[in-house]
């Protein structure tokens, strides 16, 4: 883990209040990374040593989600979305590259949608054209009958089942302690309202170079899903990687971060 990583809790002008990690000067480029469903910052651990140490690398808990505030409502994707916007503007970030993966991609999408200025470049990591599939309105109904406290064997099982290729044991365990945090109405609402978005208007208002990173062993979205995601952003590049799960920055950081350094660092077409 780098030495230079930082936390810090901003209150966002809407009130809410954000745990955010940060690597790297603040004058640096800046790179905001939306982790998934349940996850945190600890998501983009894995790769944090082997970025550009002149990248000023933004890793918020979204709402709900690791040491962030829990409020009652306000998971759809354009208010976690809203939530990034804001946090840009305390940060006094005029524009960065965004990373979503997973849940993160939609919210990065809707970011890049909202305020396209704001958004120089976009990596989609294990991503879709829509949220709502087989899998995830199967993993819905096993949420809406959580209670809390939320079961140590659910969340060990869910997340075990977005991995192909194996992790190792201390960052696994520390992924399923992030997602302990979340209270059963957390998991209910921000995955109800993700699947309840249409992503249709988003994909089509985005103007910026972007990278869509994913496994051809996603057990969440399938590389048929991952591919029509490619055809629906115009100039898209696809990276589909062999013997690689729902998470390649977990499975494959060493070249998940080739890869953002590459696209990142490559020219705007």
């Amino acid at each position: 883990m780098s030495a230079d990583l930082r936390f810090a809790k901003y209150r966002l002008p809407s009130g809410l209040g954000l745990h955010v990690a940060e690597q790297g000067p603040e004058d640096g480029r800046a790179v905001l990374m939306l982790h998934g469903y349940s996850d945190s910052w600890v998501s983009y651990s894995r790769i944090l040593p082997l970025l550009p140490t002149d990248w000023h690398v933004i890793m918020p808990d979204q709402r709900g989600h690791g040491d962030s505030d829990r409020p009652m409502d306000g998971y759809a994707p354009a208010d976690l979305a809203g939530d990034a916007i804001q946090l840009m503007d305390l940060l006094g970030i005029a524009e960065a590259a965004l990373v979503g993966h997973s849940m993160g991609s939609f919210i990065a999408r809707t970011v890049a949608a909202q305020a396209p200025e704001r958004v120089e470049r976009l990596v989609l990591v294990g991503s879709a054209a829509t949220a709502r599939n087989a899998v995830t309105q199967d993993l819905l109904r096993e949420v809406e009958a959580l209670d809390d406290p939320v079961g140590g064997d659910f969340v060990r099982a869910f997340q075990a089942s977005t991995i192909h290729r194996p992790v190792p044991a201390a960052f696994f365990e520390r992924v399923v302690a992030e997602s302990l945090k979340l209270p059963a109405r957390v998991w209910q609402a921000a995955l109800s309202a993700l699947l309840a978005a249409d992503p249709a208007p988003d994909l089509a208002r985005i103007r910026c170079p972007v990278l869509i990173l994913g496994g051809d062993q996603d057990g969440v979205f399938s590389q048929e899903e991952q591919k029509h995601l490619a055809t629906r952003i115009p100039g898209a590049i696809l990276k589909i990687s062999p013997e690689i799960g729902h998470d390649p920055q977990w499975e494959a950081p060493d070249e998940v971060a080739l890869d953002l350094h590459a696209f990142l660092q490559g020219p705007n077409d």
